[in-house]
């Protein structure tokens, strides 16, 4: 199964100084059973980009966590023996998923980042996201920017190449 995991540039520089993640359970987005309900028009490709969408919105809380992290999204894909992935989507994210094992840098088929030029509009998000929580809508208007920003996509072998 294909998931995305949501990440920063230290993490990946951690799992590929470690090639892999920590411990299970390891949170992911995937194309859940959830997702194809909530989504039901779209066809496996567009169910796989609003995984990953889910996923990159997640790494905007991992920024917020890590306020001296690079303003970069950061999701890895990554296949996964489905029977190793338990879906827990709910109502608001019908994608998210527990891995039950750690993933190897080998799992990894791809990492997806934004260009150092979204970094503004990054940042901005991630300082709006506890306003647009709370209902703020100029808030909301800045996290959904982020998404303006599409991810570039890189072989795995070009990932070390980004985090040094």
């Amino acid at each position: 199964m294909r998931v995305y995991l949501p990440s920063t540039m230290p993490a990946l520089a951690k799992l590929l100084a470690d090639a892999g993640t920590g411990a299970p359970p390891v949170r992911g987005f995937a194309v859940t059973p959830a997702l194809r309900e909530w989504y039901s028009s779209g066809d496996e490709e567009e169910l796989e980009y609003v995984a990953m969408t889910h996923a990159a919105r997640a790494s905007l809380r991992l920024l917020q966590a890590d306020p001296a992290a690079p303003p970069r999204r950061v999701v890895l894909a990554a296949e996964v023996p489905d029977e190793q992935v338990v879906a827990i989507a709910g109502f608001d994210e019908p994608a998210l998923v527990e891995i039950r094992v750690p993933v190897a840098l080998s799992d990894v088929v791809s990492g997806h980042i934004d260009d150092v030029s979204a970094t503004t509009d990054i940042g901005a998000a991630v300082a709006a996201l506890d306003a647009a929580d709370h209902g703020d809508e100029d808030a909301r208007f800045a996290v959904d920017g982020a998404e303006g920003n599409e991810l570039l996509w890189y072989a795995t072998q070009e990932l070390g190449h980004l985090t040094g």
